[in-house]
């Protein structure tokens, strides 16, 4: 499945709510559902910089392909970072590439409703996988 097929089915779970309370619902039951990653893959390598929670990022390249898990303290951002690893995993970095954090932001619909310290968290974790994937 590519980037974008994957970025239209979330695109289409989020759009079903109205109202910004949900979105973040959906987001929390996203980050209930991830096993997240071990404890001793919680290092200074593998985390987020820039990000007000705890956050972490690892990958695994199998062939030309990047695998991501993550995980985090909080469950919004746990919730966000589960869909990065649901969007940029199983795919090469020239695809990777090609997807900024602005436009999963849009796709989902929480552009310019979280907060600018969260945006900034997000995008850290987005360069992250990119430079991960190089």
């Amino acid at each position: 499945m590519s980037i974008k097929h994957t970025l239209t089915e979330i695109e289409d779970l989020f759009s079903i709510f109205d109202d910004p309370k949900d979105k973040f619902s959906q987001l929390m039951d996203i980050a209930k559902e991830s096993s997240g990653i071990p404890e001793s893959d919680r290092n200074d390598k593998s985390k987020v910089s820039g990000c007000t929670s705890q956050a972490w990022v690892v990958s695994k390249k199998q062939g030309e392909k990047y695998f991501f898990k993550c995980d985090s303290d909080a469950l919004i951002v746990k919730g966000l970072l589960s869909l990065l690893c649901k969007i940029y995993s199983g795919h090469k970095s020239k695809d990777i590439q090609s997807v900024n954090h602005a436009d999963i932001l849009n796709k989902v619909g929480l552009s310019g409703l979280i907060s600018v310290q969260r945006t900034n968290g997000f995008a850290s974790a987005v360069s992250k996988i990119h430079e991960m994937s190089i």
